[in-house]
C-alpha cells in the first residue's frame, strides 16, 4: 500500500502482553514515547499501583486508550456464562468494575471473553452469557461506553463458549437487538486454534466487528507451545507469519474495514517467551506488519 497504515487503522499494542516482565510504569512510558503506536490496551493488573501516574501519561500521549477486562475474569477464574447464578453475578460485577476503571483511564469501553462450557449445557450457558452481556452493556451505555466480546478458541486452550465465528455472529446479533453499544473483537492469533481462516471469521462476523488484534499461535497439538500463547512471528511450528498477516489485511480491505474517517484499532497481541527479549519481539512484530502492509496491493 502506498498510503500509511496509520491512515486506515489506529495501530496499537497490548501493554501486558508486550511487556509481561517490565515494570508497569516503564512499559507504559515505552509505549507512550513510541510514535509507531496510535493506541494502547491496558488493564489495572499492570498499572494498578500507579493509577494516577498512568492516567497522566495517557493524557499526555494522544494515544487511544482501550481497556482489556479479560484478566479480570481469567485471574480469579470468573465465568460470565456460569450456570451458577452467584458465580455469573460475580463475573458481571467484575466487568462493571472494569468499566469503572476503564472510564478512569479515559477508555471508551472494555473487552472481555466468554467462559468455559459443557456440551450438555451449552444452551443454558449461552443464555447466561447473554444475560451478563446485556447487563454489562446497559451499565456501559449509562456511561456512554462500549463493550466488546473477544472471540476465543472453543476446544483448545481457553475453551470459551464464544467460540467459532458462526456462533459469535449469532451471539452478537442477539445482543445487538437490545444493545447497540456491543461489538466483537477478532484476533488473527485465534483463527488457527479455532480451525478457521481470515475469510471465515471476517466475512461471517463482519457486521459486528469493532476491534482487531493480530498475532501468532501454535496450532499443532504435538508441537511445543501449543495453544493460545501468542508467540512471536516466526516462532517454530507456529501458524502465522507475514503471509498470514498479509492475507488478514487483504480480507479486511476487501470487506471494507479500511476507513480513513473512523479508523479501527488494530493491536498486536504478541508475547515473548520467558527467554526472549521484550523489545526485540516488539520490533519483530512491527517489521512483520510493515512488510505485510508493503506487500498489500493498492
Amino acid at each position: 500500500m502506498k498510503d500509511s497504515i496509520h491512515k486506515y487503522f489506529q495501530v496499537g499494542t497490548i501493554q501486558w502482553m508486550s511487556f509481561p516482565r517490565m515494570d508497569g510504569l516503564e512499559s507504559l512510558k515505552t509505549i507512550c514515547r513510541d510514535d509507531f503506536f496510535d493506541a494502547i490496551e491496558i488493564n489495572v493488573n499492570k498499572v494498578g499501583s500507579i493509577m494516577d501516574e498512568a492516567k497522566a501519561l495517557l493524557e499526555q500521549s494522544h494515544l487511544k486508550v482501550c481497556y482489556g477486562a479479560q484478566p479480570a475474569l481469567l485471574g480469579p477464574k470468573l465465568n460470565p456464562n456460569d450456570l451458577d447464578e452467584a458465580g455469573r453475578q460475580k463475573a458481571e460485577d467484575a466487568l462493571k468494575d472494569s468499566l469503572d476503571k476503564a472510564e478512569f483511564f479515559g477508555a471508551k469501553g472494555i473487552a472481555f471473553l466468554s467462559g468455559k462450557w459443557q456440551e450438555e449445557t451449552k444452551q443454558e450457558a449461552y443464555a447466561q452469557l447473554l444475560k451478563t452481556t446485556i447487563n454489562v452493556c446497559s451499565y456501559a451505555a449509562s456511561k456512554g461506553m462500549n463493550v466488546e466480546l473477544e472471540v476465543f478458541d472453543y476446544d483448545v486452550d481457553k475453551a470459551s463458549l464464544i467460540g467459532p465465528a458462526p456462533l459469535a455472529a449469532r451471539f452478537a446479533a442477539d445482543v445487538r437487538t437490545v444493545c447497540p453499544n456491543f461489538g466483537l473483537l477478532v484476533d488473527l492469533s485465534h483463527f488457527p486454534i479455532c480451525h478457521e481462516c481470515a475469510k471465515d471469521v471476517i466475512r461471517t462476523c463482519r457486521p459486528y466487528i469493532t476491534h482487531l488484534h493480530f498475532g501468532n499461535a501454535v496450532a499443532d497439538p504435538d508441537a511445543p507451545g501449543y495453544g493460545d500463547l501468542h508467540q512471536r512471528f516466526g516462532y517454530p511450528n507456529s501458524a502465522n507469519d507475514t503471509p498470514e498477516l498479509l492475507d488478514y489485511l487483504r480480507v479486511l480491505k476487501e470487506e471494507g474495514f479500511f476507513n480513513a474517517d473512523a479508523p479501527m484499532v488494530l493491536s498486536m497481541e504478541v508475547q515473548p517467551t520467558a527467554d526472549e527479549d521484550e523489545m526485540t519481539v516488539l520490533a519483530n512484530t512491527k517489521r512483520c506488519l510493515n512488510r505485510a502492509w508493503a506487500l498489500l496491493e493498492d
